[in-house]
């Protein structure tokens, strides 16, 4: 009976870590001098002798660029994870903001309750809704407020930008 596996030895670092996390590990690449590795010298080195400069500086350049390609991908996968956590946080403020509104609208609706006995139903939701109407006219105008100080210029990238050319210009 053949395996589908070269020699019939299945690969040794596939598989899944704790959590179904791949352990898969890559086979070294074969970059065309000879074994997998590539021959080494006695120190240690790789041997490229007889090795043109041009193979030498394409085979840094397409390292290098599978290098770019790979941590691209790790980035986006780390910026996955941490864009669900955010959503998830999100939620729950989201949830936390509701959950402050109904309380806001249940003791709202508890202090019509207790100043009726006072003063009569309908002059009771008049007060409540006065004092709501206040509320909302002061967290207005301290908005409005702060909205004046903002400056929509960026001043400091502004400037920043001002001093490129000059930092580009060749010193005399």
């Amino acid at each position: 009976m053949s395996t589908p596996y070269q020699g019939g030895v299945p690969p040794q670092n596939v598989g899944y870590g704790e959590g179904g996390a791949s352990t898969y590990v890559a086979p070294p690449v074969d970059h065309g001098y000879g074994n997998a590795a590539g021959p080494m010298t006695e120190e240690g080195h790789p041997d490229v002798e007889g090795t043109s400069v041009g193979q030498l500086i394409g085979e840094v350049t397409k390292d290098l660029s599978t290098l770019m390609r790979q941590e691209l991908e790790l980035a986006k996968a780390e910026m996955k994870v941490e864009a669900k956590k955010a959503g998830q946080g999100a939620g729950m403020f989201g949830a936390a903001g509701l959950a402050g509104l109904m309380t806001v609208i249940f003791l709202s609706i508890a202090l019509w309750w207790a100043l009726s006995h006072l003063v009569g139903h309908s002059w009771s939701a008049l007060i409540v809704a006065i004092l709501w109407g206040i509320i909302g006219a002061v967290a207005f105008t301290m908005g409005k407020k702060k909205f004046q100080q903002v400056n929509p210029k960026p001043e400091r990238t502004v400037e920043t930008l001002q001093q490129v050319p000059g930092a580009l210009k060749p010193n005399s």
